[in-house]
């Protein structure tokens, strides 16, 4: 490290890599991999985005909360009913095991998480015999789209060296924002600046609280410095540098001048920058700050948290479920299974399984009207029937004195 490098690094500054390489169209390969490089100079990518608390927090939140739910294959009956179809060949797939490596919640995982950060899931379609026997998920990153002149969509990628073409139906594609066929948009590139942003204050945070909040300062020298001269105003700075070294008297001899930098620690933290910073990453993914640790001071949400899931749950996550279940449909489900009345659902009372007292309570009610038996709650909640529990029953209440038999 030189000595302009040292100087800029004891007041939370650095020079640029040069392993980060900028490209024509403004992505930038550096050592998160490729990204984007925002306004405040910082390079977007996957990594370097996840390195934010509040990225973390949203995307793992999502997808988390998303691959944890049952993916279930149902069949609509001649009367209208719908029932859980396990014995459809797509139910083993997308509700137990995709494929030999992974479980259903680590695809979906890496699916859902790959929607919110690069707007696209893709995954290898395996059949045998016309059935759909397996998923593999491919990295965004990896694959190239086009539309070919037959107007059938074009799916390259290349994994462990090996390159792979294939047409649209052996590639499963969920598309996230946007409506285009070819791709949906993606948070990290729509999100640059504010991602850029947040990363520049952690950056410069980072480097405030390395140097022990300490006032730093400029060394100045009247004449040029020979290399002798050079060498040892470089070990001076070293000797300085740190929070170990915060405190220390500076000894200042051969015509060094020394000038203080009054930098306030407020003015180091930054505090509401970084606070705002975490308020604009969750607008672009959609959760609310609480859910993610984030108490702030914006009134822009409920103040009730149960409210807050409430609102995340129906409004946000209500469209990124049809987004997944409609992309299955369409392309894991033959004309002849939808017109058999197959469909896929993500059951969403999943979210209900660590909530007893919400739990219950739905219970009691549909009980209550008439609309569930005591069995089927049993049931559904694993348990074996019991004598008489499939008479349906009602509470009775609002009616005519004349019919309570005390007349």
């Amino acid at each position: 490290m030189g000595l302009i490098s040292k100087a800029l690094s004891s007041v939370g500054l650095q020079l640029k890599s040069e392993s980060s390489v900028k490209w024509a169209d403004g992505r930038a390969q550096g050592g998160g991999g490729e990204g984007h490089v925002g306004n405040a100079g910082e390079v977007v990518s996957a990594r370097s985005s996840l390195s934010l608390s509040a990225v973390w927090g949203c995307a793992n939140l999502i997808s988390g909360t998303l691959s944890s739910l049952p993916f279930e294959v149902q069949r609509r009956d001649s009367d209208g009913f719908t029932e859980t179809d396990p014995g459809h060949p797509l139910h083993a797939v997308i509700h137990e095991s995709p494929n030999f490596d992974q479980t259903a919640l680590d695809f979906w995982d890496f699916m859902n998480l790959s929607i919110e950060l690069w707007g696209n899931a893709y995954a290898s379609v395996q059949r045998r015999d016309g059935k759909i026997v397996a998923l593999y998920p491919v990295h965004p990153e990896a694959m190239s789209v086009r539309r070919l002149g037959s107007g059938r969509i074009e799916y390259r990628w290349t994994d462990s060296g090996k390159s792979f073409v294939r047409l649209d139906r052996d590639v499963f594609h969920i598309r996230g924002p946007g409506g285009n066929a070819l791709g949906g948009m993606s948070t990290l590139r729509f999100g640059v600046q504010a991602f850029s942003s947040a990363l520049a204050a952690d950056r410069a945070a980072a480097g405030m609280f390395r140097n022990g909040l300490r006032p730093s300062g400029l060394i100045k020298f009247k004449e040029w410095l020979s290399a002798p001269e050079r060498e040892a105003a470089e070990k001076i700075v070293e000797k300085y540098l740190g929070a170990v070294n915060s405190g220390k008297p500076f000894i200042a001899e051969g015509g060094m001048e020394y000038d203080h930098l009054s930098i306030s620690p407020e003015d180091a933290q930054m505090l509401e920058t970084r606070q705002f910073s975490v308020e604009e990453i969750c607008r672009y993914f959609q959760v609310p700050p609480a859910l993610i640790g984030h108490a702030g001071a914006s009134t822009a949400w409920p103040t009730s948290v149960d409210q807050q899931v409430l609102m995340f749950t129906k409004f946000y996550l209500r469209r990124r479920v049809k987004r997944i279940e409609q992309a299955v449909r369409k392309q894991l489900l033959t004309p002849a299974d939808r017109a058999a009345g197959v469909s896929v659902r993500i059951n969403m009372d999943g979210l209900m399984r660590g909530d007893s007292a919400s739990r219950a309570a739905f219970y009691q009610i549909m009980v209550q009207i008439g609309a569930l038996t005591i069995n089927e709650v049993r049931k559904l909640e694993g348990r074996r029937p019991v004598a008489g529990g499939d008479e349906v029953r009602m509470q009775m209440q609002n009616i005519p004195i004349t019919e309570t038999g005390e007349g």
